[in-house]
């Protein structure tokens, strides 16, 4: 007996690893050999080391290693060592065997040795939890929560281990021992004064730990382990008229049977059986339920009575040139060069996809006896993705293995480095006019050191001591971008000889790297503009400097108009304005006729080359620039500036290809992108200068016209475009858009191309379009986006009369009345215009109105906990990652954790399961997830739950009730709402404008009613980027001020705008089946 029982338990210790063989290397140890193998090197490496689990663990590995373990995944040999080590353990510590009908004398928790009391957590009913199986009974199974070490353990009776609930027959077959599982209490009670907890694993999947909603239509895919072995039906879906017609159909034509469609004629019964008796012995159907008609509610506020909204068209909402022309034209069409790109490179996948299938099909398949030997691999195997992305792949695997030693900029010491600055040479000069005037415009070019030095000489010279209590304030500077300012603190940090957050820190969204003996600040201005809420006369500072304030980004615009009043209530502030444009006149008549010091820059003469016709394609223009630089032209790196990461990304390939082409006939050139997106290692490789005998080219956004100084750079090439966040009524909302860039950037850019040297500025227009379709300066944010945030933000700080409020340049009328509009919607604003109490802690959370209000209103709701992951998610550029050598695969791994109801919880999937393991690396690898992107979604959550307490508020769960996170993402997003049209796509409820659902959207393809989304995103079509989907109730119960329910006896305005369109007109030649016209 005790034989029998021993090699039944190596049976199921060889099926195990077998498994796992089959998971991790999709190998098929049917014979056991590799499962011989790997036992026999556990033996082996047990045997020589210690009993440490951990020193076992690595002898293991490195056996495995020498043995031919170097192509294994990563985690292989662990997962092998957990299993064969786990069985061991559970075989040491086994009791006895007994009897089959002898009831068991041992608690399971006897199986392994338990922890200390106090160090338990307190398990809470309906969270998942991770579990270890110590015991199975015919009536279910003992697990261990948390660690196989756990004290907690809790019965999951065998009517709740399936996934959907179906009965078992025994709990063996489809559990094991020690074997990890997701399970959730269900109910916790003493008994004679022992805990006894109930747990589930229904409708948990396995393979993430998330809770699905197993009653749901929507999703119908199997879900880990448990559910794929039981036998229980699924919520079937009722099939539609058009669906049973077309089987009907398909059945009449011998083309399918009826056996293969049972749903048919359970449908018919269904239809029967909904109808009801009327009491008289006739029968009568129900009636189907009325469609919800939502309407907007257009009855205005008392503050905005007599006030009317022009009905301005999208092209008009910004005033991106003098006149319209070529260049107008060419960016409202985009590049056709990269859609061609793009479409090329589709239809070679595909063919190659074809041959593959076309090569692993033989005639043998066709046999319905022939059994193939091994499986086919998957298309999105490696061998296949590389053949299909084999450009891109090599491109980005050549350019991580050249290891170019670029060696260092400068051997200089920094204090020499410092003196070298065009600066240094008026630091004097510069005191002076600091300590004698309140105001001071200062302007010089990019690289003469402005931004890291002029704080460090009022550092130096204690400019920052205050005269009152000679206590010396903080000396702030502020940056329009994120990456400046935390760059900028980092390389003044090492110049003063600091630890950055002591002496020198910075403050960015999230993010503060300060200390109490923090005296060198930089910052977003969007910061100090939050601080100007508490306080207004910026009591902290001494000296606040505006940095790069041409790029007159809104925080920038209405810091203008907020340091001005501060320096009338503090005599002691001072304000310094710097530029690196010649707008210099216009900021100091605005500071009250302030001096104006210009720096002396390192430039030299740049030749300006214009095209003589208007190109046709930009992007394609640029390329073939490029390669005529690097072939015809002396040594120089060049600086290709394009619209965003598509373009940069498209351009690296094509130039690698053509130099792949090439060969050794032309010089090494190293291609290098930069835009926001990349990490930070791989953007400072363009600070390094170019090997003997290369060439770089450098592929930026305007990140490089003023904000990053590149040396190095004898040749620009300009296309002439940028793109731009700017106020779209027609989606009533911000919108990123390609428009021509200003005289004054165009400027900019020819001048990096005379830092190092005489150079050359390949201008792709003509001078004449220069002339006549440039605007002279950039058109400032705050008279192109959306104001609802600053206004709010002004509203706060008590400032009402907003059409008196100082601006340099003051919004349109119709911009202002958008946004009070939207904020009163919000409930923001009460009907005078006054703040709200919602409105007045809306304005303290560092984020957009709606997303505010959603945040805030969770709290009613009862989903905090949700919400703040939800939030911190969403603010995060990239979660997921699709290699291009496994897209298909990626995609797969994503679908994992889609929710049937929207992008929104698909987010939050992924969060908790990131968070039901552990955090671990590992797992976001094997999942595509940026882990980059989680932890920053973590430290972001960490924030909001701060100031969440800060308010008072409490941080609940609403555990699996999805309508709770739906019902407060509506609440705040009611704006962005869309309906299903009845051709094609979705159009928005506010202004019938056409948008489509994102393909890597969790709802795409199937198309629900009513939608809300976060933004949209402006490529070929209008695409939603994050949905959620809502019912159509909630609109006018959650927003009345916006929405209302339509009156269903008269036609509302939205059917009355709707027209027929006929199928098929006899003088059109579509319904045609032939394409040529019958004559």
């Amino acid at each position: 007996m005790q034989t029998n029982d021993s090699s039944e338990k190596d049976s199921i210790l060889n099926k195990a690893i077998s498994k796992q063989i089959r998971s991790s290397l999709q190998i098929n140890d049917e014979d056991l050999t590799i499962t011989k193998f790997l036992l026999n090197l556990f033996k082996e490496a047990t045997s020589t080391s210690s009993t440490n689990r951990s020193t076992c663990l690595t002898t293991f590995e490195k056996i495995l290693k020498e043995n031919g373990g170097d192509d294994f995944p990563r985690e292989f040999g662990k997962q092998i060592f957990d299993i064969i080590y786990n069985h061991k353990i559970s075989q040491d510590t086994e009791p006895t065997p007994i009897q089959p009908d002898t009831k068991p004398t041992l608690e399971p928790s006897q199986r392994h040795p338990r922890n200390n009391r106090n160090q338990e957590e307190t398990i809470e009913v309906g969270k998942v939890y991770r579990g270890y199986i110590s015991d199975i009974t015919p009536y279910g199974a003992f697990i261990r929560l948390n660690s196989p070490q756990s004290y907690q353990s809790g019965l999951c009776h065998i009517s709740q281990i399936s996934f959907d609930g179906s009965r078992l027959k025994s709990p063996e077959s489809v559990l094991q021992l020690d074997q990890q599982v997701f399970v959730k209490p269900t109910e916790i009670k003493y008994i004679n004064g022992r805990k006894r907890i109930s747990l589930s694993m229904r409708g948990i999947d396995q393979e993430t730990g998330l809770v699905v909603d197993i009653s749901s239509n929507h999703d119908n895919i199997e879900r880990g382990r448990n559910r794929s072995r039981g036998n229980g039906r699924g919520v079937k879906r009722k099939l539609t008229s058009p669906e049973r017609w077309e089987i009907r159909q398909l059945i009449a034509s011998g083309a399918a049977s009826a056996d293969d469609y049972p749903e048919l004629e359970e449908g018919d019964d269904e239809d029967s059986e909904s109808q009801d008796n009327d009491g008289f012995g006739f029968t009568k159907k129900h009636e189907p339920e009325l469609e919800t008609e939502i309407e907007l509610n257009k009855i205005k506020p008392k503050f905005l009575e007599g006030q009317t909204l022009e009905n301005e068209k999208p092209s008009s909402s910004i005033n991106i040139s003098q006149a319209p022309g070529s260049m107008t034209k060419l960016a409202n069409e985009g590049s056709k060069f990269v859609r061609e790109f793009k479409n090329e490179k589709l239809k070679e996948k595909r063919k190659k996809e074809q041959e593959i299938r076309q090569q692993s099909t033989n005639i043998d398949s066709y046999d319905p006896l022939f059994q193939r030997s091994e499986p086919v691999k998957e298309l999105e195997s490696d061998e296949v993705a590389i053949k299909t992305e084999a450009i891109i792949s090599e491109w980005k695997i050549a350019e991580s293995k050249k290891n170019i030693t670029y060696g260092k900029r400068t051997n200089l010491p920094i204090e020499e480095q410092r003196r070298l600055l065009p600066v240094y040479s008026m630091r004097s000069e510069l005191v002076e006019s600091i300590k004698n005037n309140q105001f001071l415009v200062i302007v010089g070019e990019t690289g003469s050191g402005k931004t890291t030095q002029i704080v460090q000489y009022i550092y130096e010279e204690g400019i920052n001591k205050s005269p009152e209590d000679n206590r010396f304030k903080i000396i702030g500077c502020t940056q329009p971008r994120r990456v400046a300012a935390v760059s900028v603190a980092k390389r003044v940090s090492e110049e003063v000889g600091c630890t950055l957050g002591e002496e020198v820190g910075y403050s960015i969204r999230f993010e503060d790297k300060t200390s109490p003996r923090t005296t060198i600040k930089y910052m977003t201005d969007g910061m100090l503009e939050r601080e100007a809420l508490n306080d207004p006369y910026m009591s902290k500072y001494s000296v606040i400097m505006l940095d790069e304030a041409h790029e007159r980004t809104i925080a920038t615009d209405v810091l203008f108009s907020l340091l001005k009043r501060a320096a009338l209530k503090n005599p002691n502030l001072k304000v310094i304005i710097t530029s690196a444009t010649l707008d210099s006149d216009k900021f100091s008549k605005y500071f009250n006729d302030c001096p104006i010091l210009s720096i002396p820059g390192r430039t030299f003469p740049v030749e300006i080359l214009h095209t003589r016709e208007p190109e046709v394609d930009y992007l394609a223009a640029a390329l073939d620039s490029v390669m005529q630089i690097h072939i015809s032209e002396p040594p120089g790196d060049i600086l290709v500036f394009l619209t965003g990461q598509e373009e940069i990304d498209t351009s690296c390939e094509v130039l690698f290809e053509r130099m792949k082409i090439l060969g050794e006939a032309v010089p090494e050139l190293i291609i290098l992108p930069v835009y926001s997106a990349l990490p930070s290692e791989i953007q400072t490789r363009i600070f390094e200068p170019t090997p003997p005998g290369s060439r770089k080219v450098i592929l930026a956004t305007n990140i490089a016209e003023t904000s990053i100084t590149i040396d190095g750079i004898y040749y620009v090439v300009d296309p002439g475009f940028v793109k731009v966040n700017a106020y779209d009524p027609k989606l009533g909302m911000d919108s990123l858009r390609v428009v021509p860039i200003s005289q004054a950037q165009a400027n900019q850019r020819s001048g990096r191309a005379g830092r190092t040297g005489p150079g050359k500025c390949y201008r792709l227009y003509t001078e004449k379009a220069y002339m006549s379709e440039m605007l002279p300066n950039s058109v400032p944010e705050i008279q192109r986006k959306n104001l609802a945030s600053t206004i709010l933000m002004l509203k706060a700080m008590g400032i009402n009369d907003l059409l008196n409020f100082e601006f340099m340049d003051p919004p349109s009328m119709n911009t202002m009345l958008v946004a009070l509009q939207d904020l009163y919607a919000l409930d923001a604003l009460d009907d005078d215009g006054n703040l709200t109490a919602l409105g007045r802690e809306m304005a303290d959370l560092p984020m957009e109105p709606a997303l505010a209000k959603t945040l805030i209103k969770s709290v009613e709701y009862g989903c905090t906990d949700e919400i703040l992951s939800i939030v911190a998610m969403l603010s995060v550029q990239t979660i997921f990652f699709r290699p291009k050598d496994k897209q298909n695969l990626a995609d797969q791994r994503k679908a994992r954790f889609h929710h049937p109801l929207g992008d929104h919880l698909t987010l939050l999937n992924v969060f908790q399961s990131w968070q039901l393991n552990n955090q671990n690396k590992t797992w976001c690898q094997d999942n595509f997830i940026q882990e980059r992107s989680m932890k920053r979604a973590m430290e972001v959550r960490k924030q909001l739950k701060t100031i969440m307490i800060k308010f008072g508020h409490q941080i609940r769960s609403c555990g699996n009730n999805t309508d709770r996170i739906r019902m407060t993402l509506c609440a705040g997003y009611f704006k962005n709402s869309v309906k299903r049209d009845m051709y094609e796509g979705y159009k928005t409820l506010v202004e019938q404008t056409p948008v489509y659902l994102h393909p890597s959207s969790s709802l795409f393809g199937k198309n629900p009613e009513y939608l809300i989304y976060h933004t949209l995103l402006l490529t070929t079509k209008e695409y939603m980027h994050c949905v959620c989907v809502v019912e159509p109730k909630w609109f006018y119960e959650l927003a009345p001020r916006f929405f209302m329910k339509g009156d269903p006896k008269s036609i509302s305005e939205s059917k009355k705008q709707q027209k027929i369109i006929p199928l098929s007109s006899r003088n059109s030649d579509d319904w045609r089946i032939s394409s040529k016209r019958r004559r």
